[in-house]
């Protein structure tokens, strides 16, 4: 299998070089040359297998250049009872006639981003031990894929993590899990703006290819394909839950802010997973609302970037939308380049209203979307406590929110959950009137020590204290 990059580089590259690299030469990110094609009776056999063998056997399709008892080993010793505290890793209940939950916050960190973090952290130990070789991990956070990443690579050999993140923009909780870290081999960084911010100065450093290849830059955050191609494995096993030993079809409704969890829903369904709808459901930071609904993209500046009660979707550049619309165009990489480096770049926006590609999104690719506000969260909140004696936190409330917009009578409609409510007690507490449960590894960790620096939203700085640290 090889890898090639949305904005039409020439070289084609296998996945270990990829899984260290990040974005491609040219600014694009890595998709595979064409997605594996599962049959009905390749489904079959996998629908009983569990999770690490069935992460095993997706990963095979993309994975060829590790040997397979490698790989298999890779993960059993990821996807664990121990680890994610059950045999089915992903467990799902049904909520409602029809509405499910799939719990994929039984992690490490108590977030969705463990799922694929885990499997990361191991593979970028394999690699490097292979190769005697050292990486350090520039990423950025709106609140899970910090702690994921920091959790899954302390004490890793070869590893150090560099985690920006917006100063001031995480809950408590989340902050905490982070910054009160001591391993020597993490670095948390706060940067004094939005996530966007962060993100953008994950991208520089990456495009400065001189500094990249001196310090050895990679990354963590989503457009590492290897992370989004973990999330893929937990839509198969989501799907045969859902079904239980029928091939009809599902659909899923995804929390999403840089678009990597859906994302990997679309790679699972351009598989041939039968999955007929896919739900984007968004807070008041719109901007994938709003392209679905009407073709236009428009990305918005820190200030205009809301602050909500589901921060960690307070996005307004989606990394992972690239890959989608790459998809989108045809694989065409002159048209995607136009889109994302002549008119973004320009405008801040384009539009595919006026194209035929735009309503593809809904019907040949299974798109469509809603957009929730912070009443709707405490409604949601509220109601699914009191009819299923359930909490959710503020993301998945937005998840369910959209979920019940885009039911289709006979298809199971499953929700993706983010996090355990305990990481955005305020507005459980706001909603309820009492903070959810607190599992006791966490009793205190916001009076822990904190291990943190702040810097500007400068490209600059950043690369200066990352040269410092790897001295």
């Amino acid at each position: 299998m090889n890898y090639l990059s949305t904005r039409g580089h020439p070289d084609r590259k296998r996945f270990c070089e990829i899984l260290l690299e990040g974005l491609a030469p040219d600014g694009g990110l890595y998709l595979p040359e064409h997605y594996p094609q599962v049959d009905t009776a390749t489904l079959a056999k996998w629908r009983d297998l569990p999770y690490a063998e069935l992460a095993f056997e997706i990963l095979s399709l993309y994975i060829d250049d590790i040997p397979p008892a490698d790989l298999k080993a890779i993960c059993a010793k990821t996807y664990t009872h121990e680890v994610f505290g059950s045999e089915e890793i992903v467990p799902l209940r049904e909520l409602e006639d029809g509405v499910y939950l799939e719990a994929l916050s039984n992690g490490p960190t108590l977030a969705f981003k463990d799922m694929a973090m885990q499997l990361l952290g191991n593979l970028f130990e394999y690699e490097l031990a292979r190769r005697g070789a050292e990486l350090n991990i520039l990423g950025a956070t709106s609140g899970d894929t910090g702690s994921a990443a920091e959790y899954a690579m302390r004490g890793k050999k070869g590893v150090r993590v560099f985690m920006t993140s917006p100063d001031g923009r995480m809950s408590p909780f989340q902050q905490a899990q982070m910054f009160s870290l001591q391993d020597e081999n993490i670095h948390n960084i706060a940067i004094t703006g939005v996530f966007d911010d962060c993100q953008d100065i994950v991208k520089a450093v990456s495009n400065d290819l001189g500094f990249k290849r001196k310090y050895r830059i990679g990354t963590v955050n989503s457009i590492n394909w290897a992370r989004l191609l973990a999330q893929v494995v937990y839509y198969f096993a989501g799907y045969f839950q859902a079904t239980a030993g029928n091939d009809k079809p599902v659909s899923f409704t995804v929390p999403s802010g840089n678009f990597g969890n859906v994302c990997a829903g679309h790679v699972a369904r351009m598989m041939g997973l039968p999955i007929h709808t896919l739900v984007v459901a968004t807070n008041e930071n719109d901007v994938l609302d709003e392209f679905f609904r009407t073709g236009i993209y428009r990305v918005r500046a820190a200030a205009d970037t809301h602050e909500t009660s589901s921060p960690s979707m307070d996005i307004s550049k989606a990394s992972n939308f690239e890959r989608f619309v790459f998809d989108l165009v045809g694989r065409d990489a002159g048209k995607l380049r136009s889109l994302f480096v002549d008119e973004l770049g320009s405008q801040a926006r384009f539009d595919l209203s006026g194209e035929p590609a735009f309503k593809q999104a809904a019907e040949r690719f299974g798109f469509k979307s809603s957009r929730s506000t912070h009443a709707d969260r405490l409604a949601t909140i509220r109601d699914t406590e009191k009819r299923f004696a359930t909490l959710v936190d503020p993301h998945t409330a937005d998840g369910l929110k959209a979920a019940r917009e885009h039911l289709t009578p006979g298809v199971p409609m499953v929700v993706l959950e983010t996090a355990l409510p305990i990481k955005f007690a305020a507005t459980l507490v706001e909603a309820l009137g009492h903070e959810p449960a607190r599992p006791a590894r966490f009793e205190g960790i916001e009076a822990l020590p904190k291990r943190v620096v702040k810097l500007p939203a400068d490209v600059e700085a950043v690369k200066a204290y990352i040269a410092q640290n790897c001295d």
